[in-house]
């Protein structure tokens, strides 16, 4: 019927077990990278922000006051401006390290 051939096979052995690694610290949230640490970033593009959002608004606002009848479209306009100017406020503001303990 069929042959067996018994042969002695040698597996490598495991390495020794490592000790498990202490745990890393939890990533802080209050680690902030460089680039939101920078004022002068801030400074300009917060300022930046709220330009535009004055700009989108007043570009907006300026068919309605030719007397035009109001338009989705330029509530619209008028509506992203105002969150961009709200954007660049918080920007300039940066809550967040008002509340840092």
């Amino acid at each position: 019927m069929g042959s067996s051939v018994s042969q002695h096979v040698e597996y490598a052995r495991p390495p020794p077990a490592i000790p498990p690694a202490k745990p890393a610290a939890p990533a802080s949230v209050a680690q902030d990278s460089s680039s939101q640490n920078c004022q002068s970033c801030r400074w300009l593009s917060g300022s930046a922000l709220f330009g535009a959002g004055v700009y989108v608004y007043l570009l907006g606002r300026r068919p309605l006051k030719r007397g035009f009848p109001v338009q989705p479209g330029s509530v619209a306009q008028m509506v992203l401006g105002i969150s961009l100017a709200c954007l660049g406020v918080v920007v300039l503001v940066d809550p967040k390290k008002s509340h840092q303990v």
